[in-house]
């Protein structure tokens, strides 16, 4: 038998060919969706750039080297996400759900939602069931090491939205655990349709973007700053666990993070997530809150979700 002589850690020469495969990538003007968008452009796929200022989108577009496209997409707009689906035709191999907000202040989507949730989990949520009929591999879910934070986030059924009791942080750290709790739920459903498709979950660890920059907390704003400089990895390597979500053989419902250092950061490896983010009545419940708030549903047809 060979020897497993690999010495390096796993990074973008490692992603297979994926020529004659077609990705969407939310929020992929700047940051960790840039990246991602790069690199598996400059695999052979052809990257779809779903973002919400298509003139910022096509001057990141023009950065990218391989197939890309701008299509216009707001998760904080319930229409806007219809729109881009019903847009869709033909297959589509890849879905990762990249967008987020972090830290705003207290707003409200178009549809009346709290920002962070209806943007982070509500938008992502609606986009994906909409789309499932068309995905033929998986479906990549952004969460954040935020979703086990201190003071055991959890989800707020009785009020979702926060109201009168909005705080920056735990908002931000409901709609983390929120995606990991959707990946779960998704895979299970898929499983139990017979599909092929998988759904997995991503956390880049502390990656240098401009997702802080809109933190309401100047002093939290300043340690970011900080922190960016001396911690944390670049956009590119904190891209590098979606990449590894998306190409690699991985079991549904895993969650890809750094491997070193508290997952702050290192090379892409499975890690684990916190009790409440791997616990199935939760995640059903949550679906099933998700299902009433947006009007989306699953596709329940297994053929529906198969290519």
């Amino acid at each position: 038998m060979a020897k497993n002589t690999r010495t390096q850690p796993w990074n973008t020469t490692d992603i297979p060919d994926q020529t004659g495969r077609t990705a969407v990538v939310t929020g992929a003007n700047s940051g960790l969706g840039l990246a991602t968008a790069t690199a598996l452009a400059a695999a052979g796929a052809h990257v779809v750039l779903a973002v919400r200022d298509t003139e910022r989108g096509e001057a990141a577009a023009a950065t990218v080297n391989g197939s890309v496209e701008v299509r216009r997409l707001d998760l904080a707009d319930l229409a806007s996400v219809r729109e881009f689906a019903d847009a869709w035709h033909g297959d589509l191999d890849l879905l990762i759900n990249n967008a987020g907000i972090m830290n705003v202040p207290e707003g409200r989507t178009k549809d009346g939602f709290e920002t962070q949730f209806g943007t982070n989990h509500l938008g992502h949520f609606a986009l994906t069931n909409l789309l499932l009929p068309h995905i033929t591999d998986r479906v990549v879910t952004l969460t954040s090491l935020a979703h086990k934070s201190p003071g055991s986030p959890r989800i707020r059924f009785d009020n979702l939205d926060l109201t009168g009791e909005y705080s920056p942080i735990p908002a931000y750290s409901q709609s983390k655990l929120a995606n990991l709790l959707f990946t779960l739920e998704l895979q299970r459903r898929l499983t139990e349709a017979g599909s092929p498709v998988r759904a997995l979950a991503a956390h880049p660890g502390w990656a240098a973007t401009n997702l802080q920059g809109h933190d309401t907390s100047p002093l939290r704003r300043a340690l970011m700053r900080l922190g960016n400089r001396l911690i944390a990895q670049d956009s590119r390597a904190g891209a590098l666990p979606t990449l590894y979500a998306a190409v690699q053989d991985l079991p549904g419902a895993s969650l890809v993070g750094p491997g070193g250092m508290f997952e702050t950061r290192g090379a892409p490896t499975l890690v684990g997530r916190s009790p409440a983010a791997a616990d199935p009545a939760t995640a059903r419940r949550l679906w099933t809150a998700s299902e009433e708030l947006t009007g989306v549903t699953f596709p329940e047809s297994t053929a529906a979700v198969q290519s």
